[in-house]
């Protein structure tokens, strides 16, 4: 079977996983096209235009079932924009790009490995210039590697206690979105171009997205799903890490 036709079926199917669980998948698209050997060129905007696509649709489902917090989004994603923005706008060496991307992944990895289904009881409430601080960071990260940081922000709305695994999903998919349309922002400044493959590739993500989306917002019990995210992932943060291609 030719190349870009496992590629693209790989992607419905990540796609679907990650969309189910309330993200964008930015982490799971950068990890596929890492062991397809694309470019860092390509890899960080097509990963954040499919961001958008993806985080939209899962965001609809899970604001429909009532999950959505908007006291806890809203300083998060004023922080966040500017600096995804900044973040976007740099180039890094392609090399040190893939070493950076390659440690982040081991952070949803570790986060799907170990979830507790009953950490995060939503209980506490949110503080201002903590969540100022945390949504600048992950907004930076997010426009210089091409990720939305759903999944940097879930583990830590969890760790805080501030929303429950529901509310997590339904405040990460918005999160991902507006960074990702930032980060897309600071990368056009630069002469980024839209690609016919990048809309081929969005169509795809969308339509494994909404699948997903809607059976994680009302149907399945993510414990599999997070374990079939982390083998890929591992496998594209080893290759990342510890090879040269």
């Amino acid at each position: 079977m030719d190349p870009i036709a496992i590629f693209c079926l790989l992607l419905i199917i990540v796609a679907f996983l990650y969309a189910a669980v309330g993200h964008g998948g930015a982490s799971g698209y950068l990890a596929l096209m890492a062991l397809f050997g694309f470019s860092q060129d390509l890899m960080k905007p097509t990963a954040l235009l499919l961001n958008l696509f993806v985080s939209l649709i899962a965001f609809v489902q899970y604001r429909r079932s009532g999950y959505f917090n908007l006291k806890v989004f809203l300083p998060l994603a004023i922080a966040s924009v500017p600096m995804a923005f900044a973040g976007g706008m740099l180039e890094v060496d392609d090399t040190l790009y893939k070493r950076i991307l390659g440690l982040l992944l081991l952070i949803p990895i570790a986060r799907f490995l170990i979830a507790d289904d009953k950490a995060g009881i939503g209980h506490r409430e949110p503080d201002l210039v903590t969540s100022l601080i945390i949504g600048a960071a992950i907004g930076f990260l997010s426009g210089l590697i091409g990720i939305g940081g759903g999944i940097l922000l879930s583990p830590l709305l969890l760790l805080l206690g501030w929303t429950d695994q529901k509310q997590t999903a339904a405040i990460s998919a918005p999160f991902i979105f507006v960074n990702s349309l930032s980060g897309l922002g600071g990368q056009l400044v630069n002469g980024m171009e839209i690609s016919s493959d990048m809309i081929l590739f969005a169509s795809l993500a969308s339509a494994g997205g909404l699948a997903g989306a809607w059976l994680g917002a009302k149907k399945f019990d993510p414990k599999i799903i997070r374990m079939l995210l982390a083998g890929v992932l591992l496998l594209a943060a080893f290759k990342l890490l510890f090879t040269r291609a």
